[in-house]
């Protein structure tokens, strides 16, 4: 069975400017998700867009929303963050008195639930977690912001993360997030993640156009695919 990659595309490095004509560009390539980073200046010390600008793009390209809540005390803002059908919510379980209410919270508010696994967390603290996820969210650089150098150990936990859902079957998907770059996709690829965070070092740079990007983006994961395809 030919294996589905996916593309979320982090929308923190969008151009605001243009943002209606870049999403017309992600409809027309199928995107299958907008990732949106919420960060409070608390739990992580950069501040970014709202629900706000989650209602105006999902409005606007009903394409998924993948929003991950760099926050303190998720469970205050968790209903007002579930209103977009289809959209996964994934939160840092370390932010959360019991993680796994969050999740069953998120859950009965009819959208996706996932974690985020930040470099200092280790797969043996949320291993527990996982069976009740859609989503795990490993991340190979700091939270917080765009444009940071990978931290290659974390590719170690991706591997034991997507080996474990693949031993055990249960369907959730790996995420990874952070300095997705044409260089570090194939180790990713390898690693077993399915859902790839592109951002300022692959589809967002400035070296081609976006269109291309997402073109090139697509290709790597289509034949990747194919290739797990041929394997089994």
């Amino acid at each position: 069975m030919k294996k589905t990659l996916k593309i979320s595309l982090s929308m923190m490095c969008t151009s605001y400017l243009d943002l209606r004509e870049d999403l017309d560009l992600f409809i027309k390539h199928k995107i299958d998700y907008l990732h949106i980073d919420i960060m409070d200046g608390h739990y992580v010390p950069n501040f970014s867009i709202g629900i706000d600008f989650c209602k105006a793009v999902y409005t606007y390209s009903r394409i998924p929303l993948d929003i991950h809540l760099m926050i303190e005390e998720p469970d205050r803002y968790i209903e007002i963050f579930s209103r977009f059908e289809n959209s996964i919510i994934s939160i840092h379980p370390e932010t959360c008195y019991q993680p796994l209410g969050t999740i069953q919270e998120i859950k009965e508010c009819k959208v996706k639930a996932g974690i985020a696994i930040s470099p200092s967390i280790s797969f043996e603290s949320v291993k527990h977690l996982i069976p009740h996820l859609d989503m795990v969210n490993v991340m190979t650089v700091h939270p917080g912001y765009a444009g940071q150098r990978l931290f290659k150990p974390a590719l170690m936990k991706l591997r034991k993360v997507s080996g474990y859902i693949e031993e055990n079957d249960f369907g959730t998907e790996v995420e990874v997030d952070g300095n997705v770059s044409w260089r570090n996709l194939p180790g990713m690829i390898e690693a077993g993640a399915d859902v790839f965070v592109a951002g300022t070092s692959s589809i967002f740079e400035r070296d081609g156009s976006l269109e291309q990007n997402v073109t090139r983006f697509r290709k790597i994961l289509d034949k990747a695919g194919n290739f797990n395809l041929n394997e089994n």
